[in-house]
Formats: structure tokens, C-alpha cells, sequence
């Protein structure tokens, strides 16, 4: 297990003399550093312990003027090294660290005070004394202080060991929360080219492992990047499990992976990968609580800050409107952070904020939620919902609870106050119907899902595709449920028996038997007179009761049958005119017409200059019987 260690402290404290001393490592790794004998950018050194765990160490620059690179370094830590010179004791960037540090939530870490053979014994104990009391207001309070020379190796080895028992604590909680986090993640702070082999980026690997030819998702970017070589600590191995990583990448290039982006498991291959790409969060504020301000003062309303996130930085407003402006049980103060820029959060993140003028630390929080409600869903964020996402920000429950309705790769869901009170929508719609159209088969599908969806979208934020499909589940869930029943194309109250009214089946009676006459009378009048609804012809056709040629022509199946086969007789002895079937029937033009140009469509009469013969399929048909009837033709 590799744990990964960020030095923090003011300039010239000797953060980077005591890595060398620890490791054997100069974190010095640019040509200007070590000309000027400061760090400005962040450096890295690791120290293999005796029970088997790694130290990564970051080493951080300290100049007031690169809290920045501070921040990035720091943005990917699992714990501090906080080193503070014993001559100087606790300074700006001392303390500034110290809140930065605090705000990123961090509560591992160990206090070294430096230069202990220039200053004294004596003077570097009142500085463990001062130290010891400041971050005890801090998140790593109860951080043990050791005294050290890094040049006579003074306390060296004494500061080893406390290091040691740092990884054994911190490598326990690690493997506890890659348990349950969303698969491996590496926050970019390099990206360089090596020409003929391609694009580098390191970072600080956690939630899980990467080995070569896996395939990971780059965000901001949305794009799948492909691993071609794994290396730590320098050398190139077959998988890492965390700690300082560098990966060769295929598809990729230089410009796609700036410091700040992140690599994470590609949700496709790990469902639970919770990465998004953010420009506007909800977030947990906490204030500035080190040791400049006797009063810690939360970021208010309207303020402009800068985000230190992981390896990213953004600028940051803060968005404490009267629906946002809810306390929660720990103090922290719920905000809506709108950003400048894309940055790469999931949910639980930890982040710093920074004034930027003048440049202090302006507290920092956690990432509630990297795509937070807009429209009608704005309206159920609340002290309750609130809070139940901050206890657990990964938790898709609460998040699900803030939304009202989410999808993502577990599937689609609606919170269940959503859910109810849809269901109410679609079983009052059914009632209603039932209410005002008591002779229908019950409410038409479509129609149904449609005034849910349209309540859908008056109820939580989603597109005009997303609330038909949440209609169509609702629907769905109800008819699974029980709560109501679907009779081919209408849905019906459970509780009322299938099938229409006996008064309408009655009027149906009513209606065949008007219909069954050579020549009928209008179906519309027909219909009026025998007191048989729309939805009672609808059924009569659908169970082939009647037979409707024209919109307002029909006759009953039987008679119709009995008129074709007529037709087809007096075709089959010599072509029909419709004069002679007239008369035969005893009709008139208007109906011997129709009954014969169906029967041409049909393709059971064919019309010549002569009259109406026998068709194709009619034809076919005495082809058929004839071959039956022959000798040897079956039955």
C-alpha cells in the first residue's frame, strides 16, 4: 500500500532539505529550483518503510506567491507533513498552509520542526509547544510534533517511525474507502510528451487499480484514453494500486490532459464511477478555522473566490440565495458554487478556497453534488434533503431524494414522493374518466401516459423524452401493482370489471341488429337510435361484429357475408353488373357499389367492360376445393 504524504510550511523552513534527509531524495527536480535553492513547483521523493507500505511524498513550494502550486500538490494527499523552522516558528505561510490544509479536511499528518541544531532545544521546544496549540483548532489536531536537525540527522529516525505508524493508520483507512469509492481515479498535476513514445501524465492514483491496456475515461473531455505503460517511482511496472503513478497514454494528446483533468474508471466498465464534469456544484462551506483569524469567517453571498479542487483551480461565486441559505448540523453553510470553468468533482470531494485579493484562505467544503437541481427541482432542495447528502454525498439514495428523479448507470429512478404523487395523478386521471365516460372500456393508453408526463415535468426537471419515459414506468408500475388494469389500449380502475357496461352491450345488440338489412340505415343514426356509444361501434368492430366500408356505412357481419357470397354466385355464372345485383338485392346503386368495389379491392371480383368476374383469390379458392374433391385429394 502506497500512501501518499504532502510537506507543507513556509519558505526556506527546509521542507526539501528534510525529504533528502528522510529518503536520500532531492524533490528538487527542475534546474531553476535548485539554482535559487527553493522549490517552485511541486517535487516528489518516496521512502520504502520496513512493514512493506510506501511513502509518496509531494513536496509543495512555500513562497506565498505559489500557494497555487501549492494547492495542487496538497489537492491529492492522503496526509501532511507539516515542517516548521525552529528559528523562525510558526510564519504566514506557516499558517496559511495550516488553514489550507484544514480546509481540504485533511486529518492525518505529523509536525517537524526543522533546525534544530541552529536554534536550540530550547527554542525549537516553544515552537512544538506553539505548533502543537495551532492545529489543534485545526482537522489535524492530535498530530504528533518531533524535533529535527535534517543536516546532523538529528530526531531523523525518530520521525521515520512516526511516519510509519502515519502509513499503517492512514493505508487502513485507504483500503476501507476503496471499498466503496467509484473505482480508480488520478487527478492530472503533469503532462509532458516523450517524443517517439507519446503523452505522460502523473498524479496520485486512489480508489483503485490501473494496469496497462486498460481504458480509462478523461474528464473534462469525455473521451476514452487507452494505458500503454504504467510506472511508480520511476519504473515501469504492470499495474499500480496507488500512490505516485505515471501512465503512457494512447489517444491522446498533450493539449487534452492539462493539469486539473482526471482519469477515471470508464463507467461503462465500473458502474458506480461517480466523476462528472461540474461547472456549477453544490457544495458544504466550511470557514477559514487557522490561526490569523480569532473569528472564522464563512464565505457569504455573492463573494468571488478561487476553487482549488484536486489538482484543478477555478474561480468560483458563491450563490447563497434564500433557497440555498440552509445551515447544517456540523456548521457548514450550503452554497451553489458557479465556476468559470470545467472542472472534474464527484461527489464527497474535498476543496479548498482562496481570496484573491488579498490572497488568503477563505475556508474550503465538500462537493455535495458536481450537477446540482435546476428548474422545478431547485424547489426540493431543503434543510432535510440537505443535510441527508451532506452526511453522505455518495450516497445516490440522497442525491436521488435532492433531484426527484435521476438516471444514470444503476438506471432511472424517481424519488418516492414523485413516484406517490404521480401515482395519484394517473389513478385520478383513470377515476375522472371513468366519471364522465362511464360507457368506455376505461381511459386510452396514450392519452393516460401523456397527462403524466406532462405532470412529470411540473414536478422535477427533465426533457421532454426523459418524463414520457418516466410516465410510461409509472404507468407500468401501476398496472404491475395492481392499482390499475389495461384492457388492450384502455386502462381501467383494478377494481371495476373488465369489459364494458352491460347497458352498452346491450346498446351493441341493438346496433348489429339494425345493420343486419341488405340496405342499412346511416351508422351514425343507427347508432343514436339503439343508444350505442362511440366506444360500443369501436367494440363491434373490433370483435368483427360489423363490417364498415365507409365512415358512415356498415352492416352486420353476418349479412355482409351473406350479400358477398350472393355477389360472387351470380359472378361465377357471368360477369356482374351492379343493375343486376340491385336488383337481386333488392337495394339501390348506392350500396350494390360499395359492396363491389370492396370485393374488387379484395381481390375477390375483377372488373371488366362486361360487368364484375371472379378475381384471383376467388378463383383460387374453387382451384383449392376442386383439388380436395378430386380423386386421391385428401379430405
Amino acid at each position: 500500500m502506497s500512501v501518499v504524504v504532502g510537506t507543507a510550511g513556509h519558505i526556506d523552513h527546509g521542507k526539501t532539505t528534510l525529504l533528502r534527509a528522510l529518503t536520500g531524495i532531492d524533490a528538487d527536480r527542475l534546474p531553476e529550483e535548485r539554482r535559487r535553492g527553493m522549490t517552485i513547483d511541486v517535487g516528489y521523493a518516496h521512502l520504502a518503510l520496513p512493514g512493506g507500505a510506501t511513502l509518496d511524498f509531494v513536496d509543495v513550494p512555500g513562497h506565498d506567491r505559489l500557494v497555487g502550486n501549492m494547492l495542487v500538490g496538497a489537492g491529492e494527499v492522503d496526509a501532511a507533513l507539516l515542517v516548521v523552522a525552529a528559528d523562525d516558528g510558526p510564519s504566514a505561510q506557516t499558517l496559511e498552509h495550516l488553514e489550507l490544509l484544514d480546509a481540504l479536511g485533511l486529518r492525518d499528518g505529523v509536525v517537524a520542526v526543522t533546525k534544530l541544531d541552529v536554534a536550540g532545544r530550547a527554542r525549537a521546544a516553544e515552537v512544538a509547544g506553539q505548533m502543537a496549540a495551532l492545529v489543534g483548532r485545526t482537522t489535524l489536531a492530535g498530530a504528533p510534533v518531533h524535533l529535527v536537525a535534517s543536516t546532523t540527522g538529528d530526531g531523523i529516525e525518530d520521525l521515520r517511525a512516526a511516519l510509519g505508524l502515519l502509513a499503517e493508520r492512514v493505508a487502513a483507512r485507504l483500503a476501507a474507502e476503496a471499498a466503496s469509492s467509484g473505482g480508480a481515479r488520478l487527478a492530472v498535476d503533469r503532462a509532458f510528451r516523450v517524443r517517439g513514445r507519446g503523452v505522460v501524465v502523473t498524479g496520485s492514483l486512489r480508489g483503485g487499480r490501473v494496469a496497462v491496456g486498460d481504458a480509462l475515461r478523461l474528464v473534462p473531455g469525455d473521451r476514452d484514453v487507452r494505458i500503454r505503460e504504467v510506472q511508480a517511482r520511476g519504473a515501469s511496472v504492470e499495474a499500480s494500486d496507488g500512490g505516485r503513478t505515471a501512465l503512457l497514454l494512447a489517444g491522446v494528446e498533450l493539449g487534452d490532459v492539462p493539469r486539473g483533468a482526471v482519469l477515471t474508471a470508464d463507467p461503462s466498465v465500473v458502474a458506480t464511477s461517480r466523476v462528472m464534469v461540474a461547472m456549477r456544484a453544490a457544495a458544504a462551506l466550511s470557514p477559514s478555522v487557522g490561526g490569523r483569524f480569532a473569528v472564522p469567517v464563512p464565505p457569504r453571498d455573492r463573494d468571488r473566490l478561487r476553487l482549488h479542487l484536486g489538482t484543478a483551480q477555478a474561480g468560483a461565486l458563491v450563490v447563497r440565495g434564500p433557497r440555498e441559505a440552509i445551515e447544517l448540523p456540523d456548521g457548514a453553510a450550503v452554497a451553489i458554487l458557479r465556476l468559470d470553468s470545467l472542472v472534474a468533482a464527484a461527489p464527497g470531494d474535498r476543496f479548498a478556497l482562496r481570496r484573491p485579493s488579498p490572497g488568503v484562505a477563505a475556508g474550503g467544503g465538500v462537493i455535495l453534488d458536481p450537477t446540482p437541481p435546476r428548474g422545478v427541482s431547485r424547489r426540493r432542495l431543503n434543510p432535510l434533503r440537505a443535510a441527508a447528502l451532506a452526511a453522505d454525498p455518495a450516497s445516490r439514495e440522497a442525491r436521488l431524494e435532492l433531484h426527484g428523479s435521476l438516471a444514470d448507470a444503476h438506471g432511472r429512478a424517481l424519488a418516492a414522493d414523485v413516484a406517490d404523487a404521480l401515482g395519484a395523478t394517473a389513478t385520478q386521471l383513470v377515476a375522472v374518466h371513468h366519471a364522465t365516460h362511464p360507457e368506455a372500456l376505461g381511459l386510452p393508453l396514450p392519452a393516460l401516459r401523456a397527462e403524466v408526463a406532462r405532470a412529470v415535468r411540473r414536478l422535477v426537471t427533465l426533457d421532454r423524452a426523459g418524463a414520457d419515459l418516466a410516465a410510461h414506468d409509472v404507468v407500468a408500475s401501476l398496472i404491475a401493482g395492481g392499482a390499475l388494469a389495461r384492457d388492450g389500449d384502455a386502462v381501467r380502475d383494478a377494481r371495476r370489471a373488465a369489459g364494458l357496461p352491460p347497458d352498452v352491450l346491450a346498446a351493441m345488440d341493438r346496433l348489429e341488429d339494425a345493420l343486419a338489412v341488405a340496405a342499412p340505415p346511416p351508422l351514425a343514426e343507427a347508432a343514436r337510435a339503439a343508444g350505442c356509444p362511440p366506444v360500443g361501434v369501436k367494440a363491434l368492430e373490433a370483435a368483427n361484429r360489423i363490417v364498415r366500408l365507409e365512415d358512415n356505412l356498415a352492416w352486420a357481419a353476418s349479412t355482409y357475408r351473406e350479400l358477398s357470397r350472393q355477389a360472387l354466385n351470380m359472378a361465377a355464372a357471368g360477369p356482374l353488373t351492379p343493375a343486376a345485383f340491385r336488383d337481386a338485392t333488392g337495394t339501390s346503386r348506392r350500396y350494390v357499389l360499395v359492396i363491389l368495389e370492396d370485393l374488387d379491392r379484395r381481390g375477390l371480383l375483377r372488373r371488366t367492360d362486361a360487368g364484375h368476374v371472379l378475381g384471383p383469390k376467388a378463383l383460387a379458392r374453387l382451384a383449392e376445393r376442386a383439388a380436395r374433391q378430386a380423386p386421391g385429394g385428401g379430405a
